[in-house]
C-alpha cells in the first residue's frame, strides 16, 4: 500500500453514507454495497488522474471517507483521456465499457456537484479530452 496522503480538513455538504445513497439512487444500483464498490473504484481511479494539488482540492469537498479513497493511490505516470479512463477501469474491474461508463458517470456527476463549478472548470481544463462528458457536462471543442 502507498503512504496515506493527508486529507485536508473540510466541511463537506454530505456524509459518506449520504454520498453512497445518492450514488445508489442515481446509478440505480440494487444494493448499497454495489454503490460503495462503484464509488471506491471510480474515486480511486480519479485520484490517479489528478495532480497532488488537484486531489487535495477535490478531497476537501468530499466526505472524509471518500477523500481518503481519492488520495490513497499515487498519480499515474501518464494521464488517460476520458475514454482511456473508462477502458482502463473496465479492464481493471472486468466490466464492459458500457457499464463502466455508466458507473463512472454516476460517481463523477456527484463529485462534480460536490466540488462546484469553479473547481470542476479548472479540473476539466487540466485533464485530457473526454472528461467533461464523464462529469455530466458537454465537451465544447473550438473550431480550428
Amino acid at each position: 500500500m502507498y503512504p496515506q496522503a493527508e486529507v485536508p480538513p473540510s466541511a463537506p455538504v454530505m456524509t459518506y453514507d449520504q454520498m453512497l445513497e445518492q450514488v445508489r439512487y442515481e446509478g440505480a444500483y440494487p444494493t448499497r454495497e454495489r454503490a460503495e464498490r462503484t464509488t471506491r473504484i471510480v474515486l480511486s481511479a480519479l485520484g490517479r488522474q489528478l495532480t497532488p494539488d488537484e486531489r487535495a482540492e477535490v478531497a476537501a469537498s468530499l466526505p472524509v471517507d471518500a477523500a481518503r479513497i481519492l488520495m490513497a493511490e499515487p498519480p499515474a505516470a501518464e494521464p488517460l483521456t476520458g475514454w482511456g479512463f473508462v477502458k482502463d477501469l473496465a479492464t481493471r474491474t472486468g466490466g464492459t465499457p458500457a457499464t463502466t461508463r455508466w458507473d463512472v458517470g454516476t460517481v463523477l456527476a456527484l463529485v462534480g456537484h460536490l466540488v462546484g463549478d469553479d473547481l470542476l472548470d479548472r479540473l476539466l481544463a487540466q485533464l485530457p479530452s473526454g472528461y467533461a462528458l464523464l462529469f455530466g457536462r458537454a465537451e465544447l471543442v473550438q473550431a480550428a
